[in-house]
Formats: structure tokens, sequence, C-alpha cells
């Protein structure tokens, strides 16, 4: 029986635990030599996808299956001046309810294994809990469109891809697939017709389309007796159209599958190495990272990369900083000012995404209307760009419910809260 991503329906099952209850350390999750078999958390049986045990498999993804190597290299690590001075218990928050909450109350509500805030370039807050410590690598999931965004918005301005040109001038094999007529814009911002169905969630054993994909991308084991794609690429070539491209912003991880596909074909380079080459090693990044693959090697672009709270801070506060990090340019400023640009408020269906409204979705990132921009994966994986107040905050979470509907209505008036003390706290 397929087990995979039922943490979500798990939890609308039953209430869910507080994260006190369902630390790893406390459950004694994967302790032990070997671990008891109700402690195991396990790729082949798919208990790495079932809450509370997502909690441990989270921040061990490299330990339950295959991953391709970011390689900080050599060189030396560049430094992040640490500057502890906010007390979140002292701040307050307003929810959309109403209600109001010490700011402190949102690590454990959204279920945080890491969370660091960065206040002009300087840590002001770093807290970590569950099975992540400061040497540990989390799950980033959707994060990592961005970094995929990122990289062809690099490409783009080196003139190595042209984001008016159809897919299939870099990708011949997606010509018979629903990305056939699509541009590379179109794909980079989500903005495809495509017959996939992004709903987290199915019952366990369902072959849903969001299943699929992680069968086809080596994320989840395949029932016995599957015959669907067995890789990322051939899931990729047998999605079906389903409409006009140029409509309104559709969330969907294989657009970021594709947009991946372009950026390999066009710098001659997988994911994980043109990652290592172009930000990692040049920002002397503390930790390597890494980012799961599939039976043949293809990384998965769309949600599979792992690395530390720092080094993703990192990468924030370069963005922040106009490409600039550690005294070298590491992307151009033309790239950052595109990055962090919104795109088409009304292609953005505020409905979908309530909290959010007024925003954009451009380039695999999002943006709030009051000049944010923000990575975003599920179960609250996070980094926030905030220019006008010099502000990058990163979370790494476990929470049972994927989606972050369920995590904004705690999360932005944290971040909120937190930017609005900062610009006001004198001497800052």
């Amino acid at each position: 029986m397929i087990r995979f991503l039922c943490a979500i329906t798990l939890a609308r099952a039953q209430p869910a635990p507080t994260a006190a209850e369902t630390d790893p350390a406390k459950l004694g999750l994967m302790t032990g030599a070997p671990p008891a078999p109700d402690a195991r958390v396990r790729f082949d049986d798919g208990s790495m996808w079932i809450f509370p045990k997502t909690r441990w498999a989270f921040s061990h993804f490299q330990a339950l299956m295959p991953t391709a190597l970011v390689a900080r290299g050599t060189g030396p690590v560049s430094p992040l001046p640490e500057e502890p001075a906010l007390d979140l218990a002292r701040l307050s928050m307003t929810l959309p309810d109403g209600r109001t909450l010490p700011v402190a109350d949102a690590f454990d509500l959204n279920f945080t294994d890491g969370l660091l805030i960065l206040h002009k370039g300087r840590i002001v807050f770093e807290r970590y809990a569950g099975s992540l410590a400061p040497e540990g690598r989390h799950a980033a999931f959707s994060v990592t469109k961005s970094f995929v965004g990122t990289l062809a918005e690099l490409l783009i301005h080196e003139g190595k891809i042209d984001p008016d040109a159809p897919a299939t001038r870099y990708v011949p094999e997606l010509a018979g697939s629903g990305f056939a007529t699509a541009t590379v814009r179109q794909i980079a911002d989500m903005r495809t017709a495509i017959a996939h169905d992004e709903t987290y969630g199915a019952a366990p054993g369902a072959l849903s389309d969001v299943n699929r994909m992680a069968f086809a991308a080596g994320t989840a084991p395949p029932p016995t007796g599957y015959t669907g794609a067995a890789t990322a690429t051939d899931f990729l070539v047998g999605i079906g159209a389903a409409g006009a491209h140029g409509g309104p912003f559709v969330y969907r991880t294989p657009n970021s599958m594709a947009l991946q596909w372009i950026v390999e074909r066009a710098s001659g380079r997988p994911f994980a190495q043109l990652l290592a080459e172009r930000i990692w090693q040049p920002m002397g990044m503390e930790q390597d990272a890494n980012v799961s693959v599939d039976r043949i090697g293809t990384a998965f672009g769309g949600g599979g990369m792992s690395a530390s709270l720092r080094d993703m801070a990192r990468f924030g506060e370069m963005l922040r900083l106009g490409g600039r990090w550690n005294g070298r340019q590491i992307l151009p400023a033309a790239v950052v000012r595109s990055l962090l640009s919104p795109g088409d408020p009304a292609a953005f269906p505020a409905e979908a995404y309530p909290l959010l409204a007024g925003g954009s979705y451009r380039a695999q990132w999002w943006h709030r209307a009051n000049g944010q921009t923000l990575a975003l994966g599920i179960h609250g994986q996070m980094i926030l760009i905030d220019p006008a107040a010099e502000l990058v905050i990163v979370r790494f979470a476990s929470h049972p419910l994927a989606s972050n509907r369920n995590l904004h209505p705690t999360s932005l008036p944290a971040w909120d809260a937190i930017a609005g003390h900062l610009a006001r706290a004198p001497g800052r």
C-alpha cells in the first residue's frame, strides 16, 4: 500500500499533537543500535512521510534517499556576524482572527525546526529544535524552486536562455507534452496550462498526480507493479495540455522541473553542479548542500534540496545586497533586480492565497504586496527578503500539514511584527 505524503491525511483525521509532544528525541526516533522497529524512519515503507516521523526525516534526507552533492569546495567559510539582540517573547503579533499572541509562540505553533533572523547582515536571532542542529541540513522542499529560478534568470542575463523562446528550443523532448507551446517565461512564472493537479494529501494508495511525480522523481517508493513514469524527465514528457498558456498563475511543480531541464541543457551542467559552481562555492558556504535524485541521477529541482539554516541565510542576504557577498559580486545586480521584482498582480489568484492578496509570483519566487520576496516550501520552509527593513528570515519546519496556507496566519503576522520592530529599534 502506498504511504507517500499521507502525513497531511492522518493529521486531518485526528487533532494534531503539539511540537513538544512530537519532538523526535522525546519519541526516540532513530535511536538505538539498531533502532526499535516502531522508532525506525524508512524510505522503502514510506514511513519517512508520515507525521510525526517527518520531524526526524526532514533533517536527514541524505540518510534516507539518494542525493547529489552541492559541494562547498575547499575555500574559507564566509563570515556571518552574530549579534543576538532580538527577544521574540517581547514582541506581539495580531493574527487575522484578531487574537494577539507573542511572536515567540509562532515557533512551536508552526513546528519550527530552525529559525534564523538577519538584520543588516548580523544574526540577531537563531534557534534550533526537533532533529536539527547548526551543523545539520534540512529539507527545503519548494524553496529549491527559487534556486532553479535564480539560475534561470542568471542564464537569461548571460544570453544563454531566451525567456520568450519556446521550451522546445532547449528541450525538444517536450514537443509532445503540455509544455510544447509554452515559453520559458511562462514556465518560470507558472502561467502554463498543463494537466497536473498539485493537490497534496491523497489517501494512502491513491495514484494522485503528486504521488506519481514523487515516484518518478525518486522521493517515494512506487507500489508493486507500478508502470508509470520511472524518471523525472519521463514524467514531464507525459504531462498533457489543459488549455492556453499565459493565463493566471497556478502553482504546479512540473513547471519547476521543466525549467530545471531547460537550465541544465542551456548550461551543460546538472543542477547540483551548476548550483555549486555559480553560488555555493563563490559564496564560501559553511556546509555542502544536497539534492535528491531519481533513478538515473536527475535532481529533483521541484523540491529535493537540503541545506543548512545559515547557508540559506547567506543566500538570502546576498540577494538583499544586490548580488554581492563577502566582497564579491556573486550575481549581477540586474539578475537580482529581476528576481526581486514582482510579477503581474492581476495574474495572481487572491482567492486562493487570501493572506497574500495583492502579491504575485515570478521566476519561481513569491512576492508580497509590502515588498517582501519569499521562497516557500511545503511544511513551513521559507526564505524571506525584506529590503526596506534590511531583513532576511529563514525558517525550516516540519508542520504536519503541507500547504503554507496553514502556516501563513501565524507566520506572516510574526514576520511583519519583527520587521516593524527592527525598523523602529534605536541604533539598528
